[in-house]
């Protein structure tokens, strides 16, 4: 994302979700807990807002990923959002598809990790935005659930068909967006959709730990790291270790890798600078 902005202010308060920095770290939090953080077109709209004001500003290191209450995300509101889209034409339906799967490329496509702590139900869009994460840490009660069949629509929503084969290759993938059917927090560490499972209500608190430890990492590095884990998805080799060299070289001239040879011969701990 570019680092450029026009004449618009920063958004000083989000209707939709809760934001909290501190020391780099980013915290969103979705904020319907009587609905499950059932997402309407305000909460999608501001997670594509906030993400990219986030990766406009250069300050955010690591961002956490949660929902208050009893889950993660319920998925798109029933009563708001399938009962308006079934009185959309085709123009307002392509609009409102491609505003989602826009909240999915700015979640792989902004400059620092993205942690999405998951407990309770993880369903749908939910589910969808814990698979775009960098890391997913989950607590036990943690259910994924990837319902678009279940209502009637292709199970490769927002990007799914795309990534889930990629977290858990093709033959788990085909399963869970065919069938809808949930997996609990076990098999989903089994089939590596999950990065850690916490202890019981632990999630938050493992998340914050992780974002905390990239927070004070080298932050040019972790994100370069992550637009090569995501560019070369679709890369044939001799194209991607041929980026992974103009990668190496341009970091290689950077602030952080002199710092780390000053740090090995003084034998001391790299301060970085994420330049």
């Amino acid at each position: 994302m570019s680092p450029f902005s026009g004449s618009a202010p920063r958004t000083e308060q989000w209707r939709h979700l809760r934001l909290t920095q501190e020391d780099g770290v980013a915290t969103v939090t979705l904020a319907r807990p009587e609905k499950l953080n059932a997402l309407t077109f305000g909460a999608y709209a501001d997670l594509r807002d906030l993400l990219a004001e986030l990766a406009r500003e250069r300050s955010v290191r690591a961002l956490v990923l949660g929902g208050q209450g009893r889950g993660f995300c319920s998925g798109g509101d029933v009563d708001e959002i399938i009962g308006a889209t079934l009185a959309m034409d085709t123009a307002q339906l392509l609009d409102f598809n491609r505003m989602t799967g826009q909240v999915v490329r700015a979640l792989r496509e902004c400059p620092f990790p993205v942690i999405a702590a998951v407990h309770g139900v993880a369903a749908g869009a939910g589910a969808v935005l814990a698979l775009a994460a960098d890391f997913r840490i989950a607590d036990p009660s943690a259910r994924f659930a990837f319902l678009f069949t279940k209502v009637g629509l292709s199970g490769g929503d927002m990007g799914a068909a795309y990534l889930l084969p990629r977290v858990v290759g093709l033959g788990h993938a085909t399963r869970l967006l065919m069938l809808g059917e949930p997996v609990r927090a076990p098999e989903a560490e089994r089939i590596g959709l999950i990065s850690e499972l916490a202890d019981e209500g632990d999630a938050d608190t493992r998340a914050a730990e992780l974002a905390r430890r990239l927070a004070q990492g080298p932050a040019l590095a972790y994100a370069q790291t992550k637009a090569l884990l995501t560019a070369e998805l679709d890369m044939p080799l001799a194209a991607a270790v041929e980026l992974d060299a103009a990668t190496q070289a341009l970091l290689m001239n950077g602030e952080d890798y002199a710092e780390f040879h000053a740090a090995f011969t003084e034998k001391r701990a790299p301060k970085w600078q994420g330049r």
